[in-house]
């Protein structure tokens, strides 16, 4: 079955797909995070820049441009200067806090360079004479004091995140699994029951899970087809049998009829016109006959219960006897038959039951007879190619509507029904020849003649 599978390799998809954009978007955050960050190297500088711009005054003391004095202002900083030689303080701002120191030793100048002054972040910055050191509030900025790291963890660092995204991408997914075997548990039988359902066979999903709605739908789906099709599979039953029976039931008494108005056709006692009404009887009768044994063959042929017995046989030789056989009855020369073959082509083998097929030609022929009466001119054609051997029978007669010609292409049944319930039609000769067609293998296909008539192609697999 491939759709569990094909369902657990789309959620893998999904799951590796959302991996790969959170990690994306964590990669996204943490740039923008650290391009945030970026400027909070500025108290570095702008020690920096103080250290460069600290200017002794004519009093002997120092001082800040205004620009660099406003920008401590505003950001709550103060500084200090420490001289080289005496380690002192030798210029301070005013708002310098009364707990810092204004005095240093060299330790102390040390710590204060990396880390605090009672609390404070401070930053230096270098001048020609001392140092400049501003501190800023105490919950302004954070300082590592001891920034370092050992130099085979950093080689390996890259390793190491692959190796940690590796095992958190594996966990989730291990995770993501467990939590959904159950349900992939419970998706197997439904998709198998749904496979099931189109072939007729009898259904049941256990009721469990959290799909348990779902697998009784199914199996009331099920339980619904299958008494649909015991049902008709009795109606079909019936009607076969029906029409088995009634055929049975009639030919002995229409055996009499044909029988005793044959005696009365020939009875020279009887006057012409009683001889032509005997006539008559005698020619409908047969139609009777004949529409019988076609609802019998077509009931059957639709049931498969028409044995078929194929052989290898010579298609052009089955189409040219069944012709001759109707051009030696037409006495009177009102439907002559044109042999359109190619006479280059005299073997055409197939693989069929002779007599389904000279009986599936004899129709087509006899089509073409039953519905011009006033006369027309048969066309039989047959071709051989691309594996398959086509045989056409067309006439010049009054042909068919493209409405009438739909129907009978697509006619799923030998009863056509018009929109007058009750007056019900038969469609046996067509119908017989497309099953007897279908039941080798084959096609038909009903159209429009190029003589301006009707035509009826057969095409059999070359065997």
């Amino acid at each position: 079955m491939k759709s569990v599978p094909k369902l657990i390799r789309r959620y893998a998809a999904i799951l590796l797909l959302s991996g790969i954009l959170l990690l994306a978007l964590n990669v996204i955050l943490l740039a923008v995070f650290s391009f945030t960050q970026i400027p909070n190297a500025y108290p570095w500088k702008t020690a920096e820049e103080a250290a460069d711009a600290l200017q002794q005054t004519d009093d002997g003391g120092y001082g800040l441009p205004d620009a660099i004095a406003l920008e401590l202002r505003d950001a709550d900083a103060w500084a200090i200067f420490i001289d080289n030689e005496t380690k002192q303080v030798t210029w301070q701002t005013d708002n310098l806090p009364d707990t810092v120191p204004l005095s240093y030793t060299l330790s102390d100048i040390a710590s204060l360079t990396r880390g605090y002054i009672d609390g404070y972040p401070t930053f230096t910055g270098e001048c020609e004479n001392g140092l400049v050191v501003l501190g800023y509030p105490k919950d302004s900025f954070w300082k590592h004091m001891w920034p370092s790291w050992d130099y085979d963890t950093i080689a390996n660092l890259p390793k190491t995140v692959l190796s940690v995204l590796a095992i958190n991408i594996a966990l989730i997914f291990l995770i993501y699994i467990v939590a959904n075997l159950k349900l992939l548990r419970s998706i197997k039988p439904i998709v198998n029951g749904i496979q099931s359902l189109p072939l007729g066979e009898p259904v049941y999903v256990r009721e469990k899970g959290v799909l348990a709605e779902l697998a009784m739908n199914i199996n009331k789906t099920s339980e619904l087809l299958r008494a649909k099709n015991d049902q008709l599979r009795k109606k079909e039953t019936a009607r076969a049998n029906w029409i088995a029976g009634v055929s049975h039931d009639i030919r002995t008494p229409l055996s009499m009829v044909m029988g005793y108005a044959g005696q009365l056709k020939e009875d020279t006692r009887l006057t012409d016109e009683a001889r032509q009404k005997a006539g008559v009887i005698v020619k409908q009768s047969e139609r009777m006959r004949n529409l019988i044994n076609d609802l019998n063959l077509a009931s059957k042929l639709e049931y498969n219960m028409q044995p078929i017995n194929p052989k290898k046989e010579n298609m052009i030789a089955i189409v040219r006897q069944v012709a001759v056989d109707f051009i030696n009855m037409d006495i009177d020369d009102r439907h002559p038959i044109e042999w359109d073959t190619d006479e280059a082509l005299a073997f055409c083998p197939v693989n069929v039951d002779k007599d389904l097929i000279k009986r599936a030609i004899g129709n087509l022929i006899q089509n073409s007879i039953n519905h011009n009466e006033q006369g027309c001119n048969i066309h039989i054609c047959a071709t051989a190619d691309s594996g398959t051997c086509d045989v056409a029978v067309s006439d010049d007669g009054v042909g068919a509507t493209d409405e009438q010609i739909e129907k009978l292409n697509n006619t799923p049944h030998y009863m056509v029904c018009d929109e007058n319930t009750t007056e019900q039609r038969h469609g046996l000769g067509l119908l017989i020849v497309k099953q007897i067609i279908a039941a080798h293998g084959g096609s038909t296909m009903i159209g429009h003649s190029s003589y301006g008539g009707f035509s009826v192609k057969i095409t059999l697999p070359l065997s």
